[in-house]
């Protein structure tokens, strides 16, 4: 702390947080190890968060500065990240190879962004090497400020649901499984809260597997918030005999209507209102099962118990029945059409979230993007966008910009798609500073696929099941689509996005199932503003920064820092930025 103490930064912390009127902190300690666990019914390794499977919830309030301090008790590195938090200003803070350097093992580093203006349903992740199909997972909540009114009734409680395919291979054994060029194969189940199946049926569901139950009172309503976190499948969500009112997806309010099942892809997230308007006379069952997948899966079945207070006895007979559509997709994307932005309410801030005319706006830049099924490739299984199979650089793409790294990456990732066997390369994206982008997302594989891309959401306009053209663009919603950050597209199918590229930094561009994004299916978006020699649109490198690849030469030692110092001196960094940021503007 140099020559003065910690009480005379304190002081000048908190002098500047009066003058300046800085954002609350909200700060999480989360440590990462292994532990030993039989979610079904087979020991297994597994990854944990504070001892916790899943991990905690990190709950924040909007507007707020997050400080997570990440423990790596791994035996290998680790990098955390936050899908749909829209760090502005700060990729540095993504947590995905393109952007940081891993954290070693037995290592800490403090992520620091803030959650400006958002609200809504998110979660954590460990994003290397296929580690999520470990585990290492937990949800991430963003609650509204007191004095933003939200668009239905406070709920009497909030409950949180992650459903995910699952294997009792560990992650080091499905990486080294795509390396061997052979695909992961079917699941061996799914979980619901880290747990295996209620035991519904004798002939499919060993003895003595714990399964999750929710408890519940008569006559309340309960927020509930569903992540899909697992590795490829995509799951149909529902509660028996009760209704799901969908209020919310990954940071906006929808146009509020009741479901009775909703289909839940890859890295997707729900918020739904269910009032517990049923007798008691049993409990009810909590379904996610497969969606589209033929009869063999059907033993990936999770389960979990909805339980009154004053039930009278344990749920039996058969499942509630899924969706009978597995031969005719429209069902599932008419559903997912259907779910529509609420234009009138208000977000994170006061005015409404749909206010932003989004279908006025003259588009600046086209990109479609085709991806296929995994190809053979001297013995490597490769997946790619447009025939580019993704390999992530040396060094961080921004540090490279930073210290003038050269090589480590090419700006000519096109934006048609190419024919071909896949080719790796890293190749990314050129983005245009505030452009009004439109992507299109063909997708020729076998199978269901969802799209993320990082620091953004954007507006789902249009969806088809058929191969995409022009035309297609008549269809488009330009009035109330939702505005989200993972989408789906069918197989054989397209899905269209619009994204204004406002927030500058390098922001990943991928498939949200684990094994197509392994084999290389992403890329990322790099955006600078050309107009800023100042560089205030971009927050400047993390003074804890780690580096690697070519700059491994600049990483120090770790240093062993109290969480109180590490606080004090991050607090002190912010508000010192924003008071520097402030006086550039005046004098500029």
């Amino acid at each position: 702390m140099g020559v003065f103490g910690v009480g005379y930064w304190i002081g000048i912390v908190l002098l500047l947080e009066v003058c300046f009127g800085a954002e609350p902190f909200a700060n999480f300690e989360l440590e990462f190890n292994y532990i030993t666990a039989s979610p079904l019914g087979v020991p297994q390794q597994i990854i944990a968060v504070n001892g916790k499977f899943p991990g905690p919830v990190v709950n924040v309030t909007t507007n707020d500065d997050v400080l997570v301090n990440v423990k790596n008790k791994l035996n290998e590195d680790l990098l955390v990240t936050w899908p749909g938090i829209q760090m502005r200003r700060s990729s540095w803070q993504d947590g995905v190879k393109g952007t940081n350097c891993p954290i070693p093992s037995n290592w800490n580093w403090t992520y620091q962004f803030q959650v400006k203006d958002q609200i809504g349903s998110f979660f954590y992740f460990p994003s290397l090497h296929l580690q999520r199909a470990s585990g290492g997972f937990g949800p991430f909540v963003i609650m509204n400020r007191d004095i933003i009114p939200i668009p239905f009734d406070t709920p009497d409680g909030d409950i949180v649901i992650m459903i995910g395919d699952w294997y009792t291979r560990n992650h080091t054994a499905l990486w080294q499984a795509l390396d061997d060029g052979k695909e992961l194969g079917i699941p061996d189940g799914v979980l619901i809260n880290g747990k295996g199946p209620y035991r519904y049926n004798t002939s499919l569901v060993p003895d003595s597997i714990e399964y999750e139950t929710i408890n519940v009172k008569p006559g309340k309503t309960y927020r509930i918030q569903v992540h899909n976190i697992g590795v490829s499948t995509s799951l149909n969500f529902r509660i028996q005999n009760h209704k799901l009112r969908l209020v919310e997806t990954e940071g906006y309010y929808t146009s509020q209507q009741n479901y009775t099942s909703l289909d839940i892809h890859v890295g997707q997230s729900y918020t739904f209102l269910v009032t517990m308007d049923q007798n008691a006379s049993s409990d009810y069952y909590i379904v996610a099962s497969a969606r589209f997948v033929n009869e063999l899966w059907q033993r990936v079945t999770g389960v979990a118990i909805l339980h009154y207070s004053n039930s009278k006895g344990p749920a039996s007979g058969p499942l509630p029945d899924p969706p009978n559509d597995f031969y005719d997709k429209a069902y599932s994307m008419n559903q997912a059409l259907s779910i529509r932005q609420n234009t009138t309410a208000s977000g994170a801030r006061p005015n409404p979230q749909g206010s932003f005319h989004y279908g006025s706006i003259n588009v600046t830049d086209v990109y479609i993007l085709r991806s296929s099924q995994p190809k053979l490739v001297d013995g490597k299984l490769l997946a790619a966008y447009n025939g580019i199979s993704f390999v992530n650089p040396d060094t961080p793409i921004r540090l490279s910009d930073v210290y003038k790294v050269k090589g480590d990456y090419k700006l000519d990732f096109p934006t048609m798609p190419r024919d071909g066997a896949p080719i790796v390369d890293r190749s990314i994206i050129n983005g245009t500073y505030k452009g009004f982008v439109e992507i299109i997302l063909q997708n020729n594989d076998t199978v269901l696929q969802t799209f993320h891309l990082d620091g953004y959401s954007f507006f789902v306009v249009g969806m088809g099941l058929e191969e995409w053209t022009e035309s297609h663009r008549d269809s488009y919603n330009k009035w109330d689509a939702i505005s989200r950050s993972t989408v789906q597209i069918f197989p054989g199918g397209w899905t269209a996005v619009y994204v204004y590229f406002d927030n500058v930094g390098a922001w990943n561009l991928r498939s949200g199932s684990l094994d197509r994004w392994y084999l290389g299916q992403e890329t990322y978006v790099r955006i600078t503003n050309p107009d800023d020699p100042f560089n205030k649109t971009e927050l400047p490198v993390p003074e804890n920064a780690l580096y690697c690849g070519a700059l491994s030469h600049l990483q120090k030692p770790q240093k062993n820092s109290s969480w109180t110092t590490l606080h004090v001196q991050s607090q002190l960094y912010a508000v010192l930025l924003m008071v520097f940021s402030s006086l550039i503007a005046i004098f500029s």
